[in-house]
Formats: structure tokens, C-alpha cells, sequence
């Protein structure tokens, strides 16, 4: 008979006792209710995995697509919105992980089918956790985790992949398109911090300061990324490219790309489709390269986080916090991420 919740609870590392209550930020499609803080039975937490008490979590776009019942993303209801999450472990069912460590997680179906990281405690299964710091997890702690987030492990799973592609600095300048959000300031100050000459594609003008002093030292207007994608094959301009975007900004990086160039991409937030020929792959040599961050394999996901709290890690995380938010103000920062009104990375402090 598995023993009661709280007798698991038994490393003096642990916080705290666990509470009987705990607040979380729900969506319940189904019972047509709009999304809000709530206040939940701890006793719902029983189950399988790692309690986590979360000390920090944040806001992406896929969350707002997860809070509109038309968002098709939410798999589940009511479910606890919130795609990745960091904090302290109050108990484990698995050996690897014990009370009083620090860890992460994000992906796999946290906060789309599985109650997320918006919440004061979560359960998550332990093949889907990273632990943080010493010597099995990467040099951060969990609020420099969450400055990341499933944003900066996007970010940083292109960045990995453009360099296992044979990209280096010598091979000319890297594009990176959505620059202001969470991917793209990402991605900028990671290609900055290896060396790599970066043009930040933004339709914010009045962001272009702040992108420079992430590491951009170019500033290029959405219009003219989309320019190029008017012909088959425009002009070679960028060795490759980062793009967070997708739809005609895609169609775009593609035509401009160097021969033997590659594009990483991981956005939709321009749109699905995408209307391009196959010259650039044909007669450029170019390669389009797939992002992943849900499904990422651990031993791949483990290794990139090590690297962005090694060599990938920006040189001031902190300017890359557009917002830090109480579990109370989630909704408004939903609203403008989903307005395109965000920059950088939204925190919010568990």
C-alpha cells in the first residue's frame, strides 16, 4: 500500500511540510469557465512522479494558445496551464531525484495534457525532469532557468543544431526573426555569446536599443525578410538563420540564405503554410532543420541545457526579462503575448 502523501516527506532538505492547499491557474474549456487562479486540494496531487514545489515558471506563447478554448491546444480539462516550470523537489518516487534538489522540466504534455507549471506544487513524471546544478545538471538556478525556459532551450537547440550543421562564425551572419520574443531575443544573445555576427529581424522598431544590447549588431524590419520571399531566390545575405516565425518570414530566411546555408526552425506564430520552391534546397544546398523542444530525447535535452549554463549562457540573463509577474497577473500577460505585444521573457514568481 503506497504510503500516505506527507509521510513521504521525510528529508530534512525538504521546505517545507506540504500544505493542504495549494494555487494554481486553471483553464476548464469544457465547463465553458475562463481561465483563473484557483485555490486546489493538495490531496489532487497523489500519483506517481516528483512533487515539485515551484519557485518559478513562465509565460509562452503556446500557454495563450492553451488558455482559448478555440486554442487546440489544451488536451485536457480542467488542467493547470504552464509548459515548463523550476523549483525544489518535496518528494520522489524515483531514486534519481530526492527532497531539497533543484530541478526543471518542460515539454512532453506539461500544461497541454498534464497539470503544468502555473501552480504553487506540480507532479511530474521523473523521466520528464532535469535536475540543476552540481554535477548532474547545468550551472543555473531556478529562476536563471526559468529566464530560459522552453524558449531558451528552443533558442538553444537551434543554435546546437546550426553548429552540428557546420555553421561557425567565419561563415558570415546569422538572421534571427521574431527577435523580440522569447526564442528570438534567446537566440540572439546565445549567437552573440559564440562569436556569431547576429541580425535581429523585429517589426518593433522601437526595440532595436534593446536588441543590441542582447548582441545584435544588425537591425533588420519584418517587411524586408518578407521582401525576399517575392522571388524563388533572392539575394544571398546570411549564412543562416534562427526563425521563431514561420509563414512568409520563413519563406523569406529561406530565399536569402547562403548556399550551403541552414535555416533552424521552430515558430508558427507567422502562419502554417509555408509557400516556397525547392531551388534554395536544390540549387543552394540549403537545409531546413526541424525544432523540436517537446519530444527533444533527455540525453539531447540534458546535454543543451548544460550548454546554456555553460557556453551558450547569455551574457546578462537578466536582460532578457521583458516582465516578472505573480500568479495573480498570469492573464494579463497572456493577453499581451497574444496580442504580439511582448519582448523578452515573462517570468512568473511562484
Amino acid at each position: 500500500m503506497r504510503a500516505p502523501l506527507t509521510a513521504r516527506i521525510c528529508d530534512p532538505r525538504a521546505m517545507t511540510e506540504l500544505p493542504s492547499a495549494y494555487r494554481a491557474f486553471v483553464v476548464e474549456h469544457e465547463a465553458g469557465l475562463a481561465p483563473a487562479v484557483r485555490t486546489l486540494s493538495s490531496a489532487d496531487l497523489a500519483g506517481d512522479g516528483v512533487l515539485v514545489r515551484v519557485a518559478w515558471s513562465s509565460l509562452n506563447f503556446k500557454d495563450g494558445l492553451a488558455s482559448q478554448a478555440d486554442g487546440k491546444v489544451a488536451r485536457k480539462s480542467p488542467m493547470t496551464l504552464g509548459i515548463d516550470l523550476a523549483g525544489t523537489v518535496l518528494e520522489s518516487d524515483d531514486p534519481r531525484f530526492t527532497p531539497g534538489q533543484q530541478v526543471l522540466a518542460h515539454g512532453y504534455d506539461i500544461g497541454v495534457a498534464h497539470n503544468g507549471g502555473l501552480a504553487e506544487l506540480a507532479r511530474i513524471p521523473a523521466d520528464w525532469i532535469v535536475p540543476l546544478g552540481g554535477a548532474d545538471g547545468p550551472a543555473l538556478s531556478p529562476r536563471e532557468a526559468m529566464i530560459l525556459g522552453t524558449a531558451g532551450m528552443t533558442a538553444g537547440l537551434s543554435v546546437h543544431a546550426l553548429e552540428r550543421h557546420g555553421i561557425t562564425p567565419a561563415a558570415g551572419p546569422v538572421l534571427v526573426t521574431g527577435a523580440t520574443g522569447g526564442v528570438g531575443s534567446a537566440a540572439v544573445a546565445i549567437l552573440a555569446r559564440r562569436g556569431f555576427e547576429v541580425h535581429a529581424a523585429t517589426g518593433k522598431p522601437d526595440a532595436a536599443d534593446w536588441l543590441r544590447s542582447l548582441g545584435a549588431t544588425e537591425i533588420v524590419g519584418r517587411a524586408d525578410i518578407e521582401a525576399h520571399a517575392e522571388k524563388p531566390l533572392s539575394k544571398q545575405v546570411w549564412a543562416a538563420a534562427v526563425d521563431s516565425v514561420g509563414g512568409t518570414t520563413l519563406a523569406g530566411a529561406l530565399a536569402a540564405t547562403k548556399y550551403l546555408g541552414a535555416v533552424a526552425a521552430s515558430g508558427l506564430t507567422g502562419g502554417t503554410s509555408l509557400k516556397t520552391t525547392v531551388l534554395p534546397f536544390i540549387l543552394r544546398g540549403v537545409s531546413l532543420l526541424g525544432i523540436d523542444s517537446v519530444l527533444c530525447p533527455m540525453a539531447t535535452r540534458a546535454a543543451v541545457w548544460t550548454l546554456l549554463g555553460g557556453a551558450y549562457r547569455p551574457a546578462d540573463l537578466d536582460a532578457l526579462v521583458g516582465a516578472e509577474l505573480s500568479l495573480d497577473e498570469v492573464q494579463g500577460g497572456l493577453d499581451t503575448i497574444l496580442a504580439g505585444g511582448a519582448r523578452g521573457r515573462f517570468l512568473v514568481r511562484l
